[in-house]
């Protein structure tokens, strides 16, 4: 059956639901090139004010999948994977993959970029010396099924709908709406074949979710998609009104994980990633308690399989493994800035997505997907909310390539960092899991 587009998008505009064959036919029309750039926008934006029904979120997801290639694992395998909704500092996937494989899951990692304030995984993983995570779907699967994970970039073949809306929302001021980061999410999560997915949904200063009211309604929609599609979901909110961890930046952050599965935890990336991957296990049936995972993860780090892991893939995916023992073969920053403190008291909050932002200037990250990164640029940042701070007390340290610019953005840094002269109690990091 023909349907005239403008027709749906009237529909969709006046608050009526559309059916699955409908939503089918407009985004096959428009990858067709039957449908125009103008007239998917119209359609994202009714979608943004309008909302959609569960049956409307459902067929989005399934138009996408089917709009490229799905890889299928065996039914006995315990296919679990992590999505998180993007922060600042948030390198918890490079822990949590091999930490996962170590344990006997399979975790078929699709990753994305950095952009704005929010730093991406595939950045960080190509910091290291001749990573590669560009990958057919056919030997994706084949780098999950014999290492027990991969890290790699969406194929041009996996949900193609996906990635050519997904810039078109960027453009058009759709991106904050629940339908469609629903679809989006699930979409690729369901086509890289993963069973159990466990999502990080961040909240607070730099996170793209303001409060816990309104990431509980995407919640509801992420876990409803997943059921219908066969998939067990489980959502974790957590805290990201400051960075995780010190190191922000893809190099510093690629040689933090590596320190992490060394042993030398830090407590906040601890509490995160061990309780992501317990949740992995207990969906799985492979841990009975949240206390029995918990001394899974510690053996797997303890023992040295889990950073083994890490160097396995690494080689695989055509990286020189010998950085995991040699930090130097990381590229480094011409100069490292202090960032000093100028007022006395405690770190009552910190700008998160502020700090974000000002290491763009340095090419720790970027604003537009054709952005060239420095890996080598970022800061080290060590005090948390409730700190003690005097002045000339040094907050952390800046590494950059152009002098005065990284003194500008160690001010910018500076300054991202409220401080109050009464005591401050320390934020929880795990909100809630459901």
């Amino acid at each position: 059956m023909q349907y005239n587009p403008v027709e749906l998008i009237l529909k969709k505009r006046d608050g009526q639901a559309l059916s699955e064959a409908e939503i089918s036919a407009f985004i096959s029309g428009y990858l067709a090139g039957d449908i125009s750039e103008y007239q998917m926008s119209a359609m994202l934006m009714c979608f943004f004010f309008q909302g959609a029904l569960t049956s409307e979120i459902n067929a989005l997801t399934k138009s996408y999948i089917e709009s490229g290639e799905s890889i299928s694992f065996a039914a006995d395998l315990p296919v679990a994977d992590k999505h998180s909704t993007g922060g600042v500092g948030d390198k918890i996937s490079l822990m949590l993959a091999p930490i996962a494989a170590a344990l006997g899951l399979y975790v078929p990692m699709i990753s994305g970029r950095g952009l704005g304030h929010t730093g991406g995984t595939l950045d960080k993983l190509e910091a290291i010396p001749g990573f590669n995570t560009q990958f057919s779907m056919a030997d994706f699967q084949n780098l999950v099924l014999k290492h027990g994970f991969a890290l790699v970039g969406q194929s041009a073949d996996l949900v193609p709908a996906d990635k050519r809306i997904y810039a078109l929302r960027d453009v058009t001021a759709t991106v904050e709406s629940p339908a469609l980061i629903t679809a989006s999410i699930m979409s690729k999560k369901i086509a890289e074949g993963a069973k159990y997915l466990v999502i990080d949904l961040k909240i607070g200063s730099g996170a793209f979710m303001p409060n816990l009211k309104r990431a509980k309604e995407l919640a509801k929609l992420l876990i409803a998609t997943g059921e219908s599609f066969g998939q067990k979901v489980s959502v974790v909110f957590s805290n990201m009104n400051s960075p995780l961890g010190h190191a922000v930046g893809n190099a510093l952050e690629s040689i933090e994980a590596m320190e992490y599965l060394k042993g030398n935890y830090l407590p906040d990336t601890y509490e995160l990633t061990t309780t992501l991957v317990s949740q992995m296990l207990l969906m799985t049936g492979e841990a009975k308690s949240a206390q029995d995972a918990e001394k899974m993860i510690q053996k797997v780090v303890e023992d040295g399989s889990a950073l083994a892991k890490f160097t396995e893939i690494i080689e695989a995916q055509g990286g020189n493994p010998k950085v995991v023992e040699d930090y130097k073969l990381f590229a480094q920053a011409r100069y490292q800035i202090p960032i000093i403190a100028k007022a006395s008291g405690y770190i009552q909050a910190i700008d998160a997505r502020t700090i974000g932002y000002s290491l763009v200037r340095i090419k720790a990250g970027r604003m537009k997907t054709g952005d060239t990164l420095d890996y080598s640029a970022g800061a080290i940042l060590k005090p948390k909310i409730g700190d003690k701070i005097a002045p000339g007390d040094e907050i952390g340290i800046v590494h950059a390539n152009a002098k005065a610019e990284g003194e500008k953005v160690a001010e910018m840094i500076r300054a991202a960092y409220t401080i109050a002269p009464n005591k401050v109690k320390p934020e929880k990091l795990i909100y809630e899991i459901i």
